[in-house]
């Protein structure tokens, strides 16, 4: 039994399931990419765990940089630390007065 439809009509409602097919096939990877992409609910652990890395990075070196501008208002050449320039000089150039003991501690 052949259906008769008037001239048209059957291409009509094909080129409709075309666009129709296409339209689920786009809603589909949106799908896909809401659920697996790179900004998807499986990237989101992910995603807490890296800011958790980078804001302990982030604490790590702000408390570096206070040690470090602690160290430099210590060592201001118009009112250094004297004990601080004394400890320096001893590390780095194993300079010793005669009558010092100098002790060591290995760890």
């Amino acid at each position: 039994m052949t259906i008769v439809t008037p001239r048209g009509l059957k291409s009509r409602l094909k080129g409709a399931h075309g666009s129709q097919g296409l339209a689920l096939g786009a809603l589909l990877l949106l799908g896909g990419l809401a659920i697996a992409g790179p900004w998807g609910v499986l990237a989101w652990g992910e995603n807490l765990q890296l800011l958790e890395q980078r804001t302990a990075q982030i604490t790590a070196l702000r408390d570096e940089k206070a040690r470090l501008e602690n160290l430099n208002a210590l060592l201001h050449p118009d009112h250094a630390d004297p004990d601080l320039v004394g400890e320096l000089l001893r590390r780095n150039y194993n300079v010793v007065h005669p009558d010092e003991i100098v002790l060591t501690l290995d760890d």
